[in-house]
């Protein structure tokens, strides 16, 4: 059976993404994912306040990276949430945004080798409380903890690229794969299959989740009207291969971006195509969303993550798809 996640970006006040939280846990949402960047609120600040509100639903950053924050200190974090929340606490962590980071000076250096010693390394953290590593990338000396990780914190690592697949696949819990499309999904299964037979991993040991753009409405302008901004972001930051796969020109991509990056946001909106929101969301009335997750469950998906928009209205949006999409696939 198929677990639904939702994403919250938490640009709003701590208590409208705990209210949201709320609301998923009730609609039958089994994980919340949190988004991690500078320029919003703290993610663990964050989880922190969902983790006092709610009881059943499952939570983690969605995803943090090893660049801004060390491995150790993110151990910290999630264990100590867990004390909050045991069994209840997941780490989602990847490479990092390149634009974001950028925007500070840092420099995304050796991904792969990064996520796997920071895997590690919190591993070793959040079971024994301690750790002792010497990587190329990160070296602790002595790590301890003066308090006991409570319950189980899988790690999920955020991943788009083959190499990274492959790596998620041989050493993650689960993978958090940052596309919506079946064409895309479908790739990125081959890289996780891949992955798993090289350390002879079974897949079903692997959460697979389809960390996706989307919005539903019972109207289906309405639903594509409010994942034309994100469509538009995703679509310029898009590599030119990815681009070619859905058909979209370079060129179309490009004159988005200058758009974007001159603040003209109402024509780079405009310029955003029915291809586009196909291939980088999932949008319209629950039918076609219905439709949309049936053929990514197909593809090997376990779990699917409700990122955003998530609809023109987040409380309206998380109501519809409590009564039309996940009973549809949880009874």
């Amino acid at each position: 059976m198929v677990k639904f996640g939702i994403e919250f970006v938490p640009m709003d006040l701590y208590w409208r993404t705990t209210f949201y939280t709320i609301q998923a846990e009730k609609a039958g949402f089994d994980h919340v994912w949190i988004t991690d960047h500078f320029n919003n609120r703290n993610v663990y600040v964050t989880l922190t306040c969902i983790a006092l509100h709610t009881n059943r639903i499952k939570m983690g950053p969605g995803v943090t990276n090893p660049y801004l924050v060390n491995p150790v200190m993110t151990a910290q974090s999630v264990a100590s949430i867990s004390e909050i929340a045991p069994n209840r606490v997941t780490l989602g962590i990847g490479a990092g945004d390149k634009t974001t980071l950028s925007l500070l000076g840092v420099e995304i250096k050796s991904p792969l080798r990064a996520i796997r010693e920071s895997v590690e390394i919190i591993r070793s953290l959040i079971t024994t409380g301690k750790a002792k590593y010497s990587g190329k990338i990160f070296s602790v000396q002595k790590a301890k903890f003066n308090f006991k990780p409570k319950g189980n914190i899988p790690i999920y690592i955020g991943a788009q690229g083959p190499k990274m697949l492959e790596l998620a696949a041989k050493i993650g819990d689960g993978i958090l794969i940052n596309a919506s499309h079946p064409k895309d999904i479908g790739d990125a299964y081959q890289y996780i299959k891949s992955g798993a037979e090289k350390v002879n991993r079974k897949l079903d040991e692997i959460d697979v989740a389809a960390y996706t753009s989307f919005s539903i409405h019972e109207k289906e302008k309405k639903a594509i009207k409010a994942a034309t901004p994100v469509v538009a972001f995703i679509v310029s930051g898009s590599p030119e291969p990815v681009l070619e796969k859905h058909g979209i020109s370079v060129e179309d991509a490009m004159a988005i971006k200058k758009a974007l990056e001159a603040g003209n946001w109402g024509e780079a909106f405009s310029k955003v195509t029915p291809e586009m929101i196909d291939a980088f969301s999932i949008s319209g009335t629950p039918e076609t969303c219905i439709e949309r997750i049936n053929e990514l469950i197909k593809l090997g998906v376990t779990q699917f993550v409700v990122g955003s928009p998530i609809g023109p209205n987040v409380r309206e949006a998380i109501d519809l798809i409590s009564r039309e999409i996940i009973p549809h696939f949880k009874e």
